[in-house]
């Protein structure tokens, strides 16, 4: 079995009932192809990035399942007939990103957040005219310069 998440939006238009039945709907699919559902998050209504069928939000929904390849043919077939859903997209998750998953959902259930990755940058000097080594002393006279003579 491998590891697969699956995003999908659903049209605007719909009720949060319809809403909730058409995921569920999803759900029991993927329960009856004998996949294990891991994790279910409901993004809600969010704004679209670009309008889809003259649409400019839809409901987001991701779930994270383990199971056989041939359930994913089974599942996208079912997302294309469904007109509820505008858009989705389903891929398998390597070990890294199963591992990044399982993480993600632990710290979410423990109410703890992650600490920010810092990246350590170096700053490079930034010449602005002549290059001049810093080793040479330089003596700037002050004094102006008489032109009277």
């Amino acid at each position: 079995m491998n590891n697969y998440e699956t995003v999908f939006i659903l049209t605007p238009v719909l009720s949060d009932a319809q809403m909730k039945e058409a995921v569920e709907r999803i759900k029991d699919l993927l329960l009856s192809q004998k996949a294990e559902i891991v994790n279910e998050e409901n993004w809600g209504l969010r704004k679209l990035a670009y309008p889809i069928n003259k649409k400019t939000t839809g409901f987001y929904q991701l779930i994270e399942f383990k199971a056989e390849p041939n359930v994913i043919e089974v599942l996208e077939t079912q997302y294309r007939r469904d007109e509820r859903v505008i858009r989705f997209l389903t891929f398998r998750l390597d070990k890294f990103a199963a591992e990044y998953a399982e993480k993600r959902r632990s710290l979410k259930t423990t109410g703890v957040k992650p600490e920010p990755v810092v990246k350590e940058t170096v700053k490079k000097k930034k010449h602005h005219g002549p290059l001049i080594d810093d080793d040479i002393d330089l003596e700037i006279d002050t004094e102006p310069i008489n032109t009277e003579e």
